[in-house]
């Protein structure tokens, strides 16, 4: 029995060094890798760290397509179909899902604030799902797509203006982590 207890705890060692390393890397700032690469790297120990460091950073700051393309669909009042001009950005996005396979994005359908709440919740829906139905038909998968409503509950613009209501009438495309 001890000698099997003597034979085991290296193993137990380097797993508890290895959990430990790993709860390190966990509590790492954003700007932790930024500082870990800018300083010198007099010897092994510190390059090694920048590396990893360097390999960990994209993944948080690279949701969905370049920054430059556009991830609202607006929509005429009272209709959810897509209006040509907005085609662009429909296949930008789509085009986006298809390259990355595990990329995922919500559709929020919204609507301005006239009407009932129950009425725009239903457009909302009913947006979201267009922008969705496009967004397939171009080769993204409904597995990496999720459709929801907000109606007039999270308007962009605040004023009631027919600009404000315009502003409002959208399905936002958001890349989610």
């Amino acid at each position: 029995m001890k000698r099997h207890l003597l034979s085991t705890a290296p193993a137990v060692l380097v797993l508890a060094v290895l959990g430990t390393l790993g709860g390190c890397a966990s509590s790492s700032k954003p700007n932790a890798p930024m500082q870990a690469a800018t300083q010198p790297s007099g010897n092994n120990a510190n390059a090694a760290q920048s590396n990893v460091a360097a390999v960990q950073a994209p993944v948080e700051s690279n949701l969905g397509p370049a920054p430059n393309v556009p991830r609202s669909v607006y929509f005429a009042f009272n209709k959810y179909n897509i209006e040509s001009k907005y085609r662009p950005v429909i296949e930008d996005n789509a085009q986006y899902l298809v390259g990355h396979p595990a990329a995922h994005v919500q559709l929020q359908g919204n609507t301005d604030a006239r009407g009932s709440r129950e009425y725009n919740l239903a457009l909302g829906q009913k947006r979201a799902d267009a922008v969705m139905n496009a967004m397939e038909l171009l080769g993204a998968k409904p597995s990496q797509m999720e459709a929801i409503s907000f109606g007039k509950e999270r308007p962009k613009a605040m004023g009631h203006t027919s600009a404000d209501y315009a502003e409002n009438r959208r399905t936002d495309i958001v890349y989610q982590r």
